[in-house]
């Protein structure tokens, strides 16, 4: 049996939220080994990186996601009750009503929503000046989702709908006042949700068919009951917040065509080049910082020993980083593409494995359509210029984003 390699200090958590992004991948370079064991949030909790390690990881004959979640990060990211705590056939019939809706043609359907809002706000850019793509790019996908999902939302909501959002978003790695805002942003939007299901259920509030309001109201356990108010509120912000957080994924496409202006001409008409693109973007920049989960069963891999109810992470963006998975990771390359085919363990910016029968985020096939969206509005549907601003991603804070948000200004349109 192999020694782990062990992270010295006591406690570990101070420093995890320090380096952020970094700091499984920098611990793993130090031990010269991708799995070390450290003491997390009060317990011991073992960390993994690369491909063997997420193929591992993704095994639900060997790890469960209930109680993996800390209770910090249900609270506000995730919800209590939602999807992502489930396993076995609990896990399986919950993912199969998320997975329904994700069609090819109802992913292009959202996309041309975005798409419309979008051109919708390109005069008004072009009258106000500078704008912060972040915010607006946030109110965009907001309007699209719930008009996608069947969710009525008032324009007056917008803004305080998008920040409960973003809210929740921000939370699950803070403490202090960030913390407290996805508590409450939760909790508000939750109550929200709940009550238009209601409507939905007793008929006040028409649901298309097809919509995601239907399908969660609609749905039924494997014992044929409906789910709770409370939990339906879940599963339908499951669909609502991961939405509005591809805002952060378009605003580093609109940081990779400032950083890399070749790429503009390449990806404008040229569908290969942007599928390459958005791709090399998602791999690039960091989303999730990492996955959780716990041992089913005690088990030995590779001589390492996990032991039953064991705690463990997988790197996510130390996996896109790898460096015998990405030559190179740390250069901007869209052409490592070229030819490329799905590999669910080695390329995992919003999970691993299998989309229906695993834990791999359904809303996968969404984000690629609404970044390739964005990024043909970018280079083909109008112009702008970007001002001097502080573009500088801090890797310490998760999840991250320019401190500017990306000013843009001179918006034009082009088509």
């Amino acid at each position: 049996m192999s020694a782990t390699p062990a992270d010295r200090s006591p406690e570990s958590t101070l420093a995890f939220l320090r380096e952020g992004y970094r700091y499984v991948s920098s611990r793993c370079e130090r031990y010269g080994s991708d799995i070390f064991t450290a003491r997390l949030l009060l317990e011991p909790t073992i960390c993994l990186r690369g491909r063997p390690a997420a193929e591992l990881f993704y095994d639900a004959g060997r790890f469960r996601r209930a109680g993996a979640m800390p209770k910090r990060g249900q609270r506000t990211l995730t919800g209590q009750g939602g999807v992502q705590g489930l396993d076995g056939a609990a896990h399986t019939e919950r993912k199969a009503m998320f997975v329904s809706l994700m069609t090819p043609a109802a992913v292009r359907h959202l996309g041309q929503l975005f798409a419309d809002e979008w051109r919708a706000r390109i005069p008004v850019w072009e009258a106000d000046g500078p704008v912060v793509l972040y915010d607006e790019v946030a109110r965009i996908l907001m309007r699209a989702v719930c008009a996608w999902a069947g969710v009525p939302l008032a324009e007056p909501e917008v803004a305080r709908r998008t920040a409960q959002m973003h809210a929740m978003i921000e939370s699950a790695a803070a403490i202090g006042p960030r913390y407290w805002r996805g508590r409450r942003g939760r909790r508000r939007a939750e109550h929200w949700l709940a009550d238009i299901v209601e409507r939905a259920r007793v008929g006040t509030l028409p649901a298309p068919e097809g919509s995601a309001l239907r399908a969660v109201a609609e749905h039924r356990d494997g014992q044929g009951r409906l789910l709770p108010r409370r939990i339906a509120a879940v599963e339908l912000l499951n669909v609502l917040r991961p939405t509005v957080a591809v805002d952060r994924y378009v605003v580093f496409a609109a940081l990779a065509l400032h950083d890399h202006p070749a790429w503009r001409d390449r990806v404008r008409g040229d569908d290969d080049a942007t599928e390459w693109f958005v791709q090399e973007v998602r791999r690039y920049y960091p989303f999730f910082p990492v996955a959780t989960a716990r041992v089913r069963h005690s088990f030995d891999w590779r001589g390492h020993h996990f032991a039953q109810g064991r705690r463990v992470l997988l790197d996510l963006y130390g996996t896109n980083h790898h460096p015998e998975l990405w030559p190179e990771p740390e250069r901007f390359r869209p052409e490592r593409f070229t030819g490329w085919r799905d590999d669910p363990y080695g390329f995992v910016p919003q999970g691993g494995g299998d989309h229906l029968g695993g834990h791999r985020c359904p809303g996968e096939w969404i984000t690629i359509e609404l970044m390739k969206r964005s990024v043909t509005l970018l280079t083909i549907a109008m112009r702008y210029e970007v001002p001097p601003q502080d573009l500088a991603l801090d890797l310490s804070r998760m999840p991250t984003l320019p401190p500017s948000g990306f000013l843009i200004d001179d918006v034009r349109r082009t088509d």
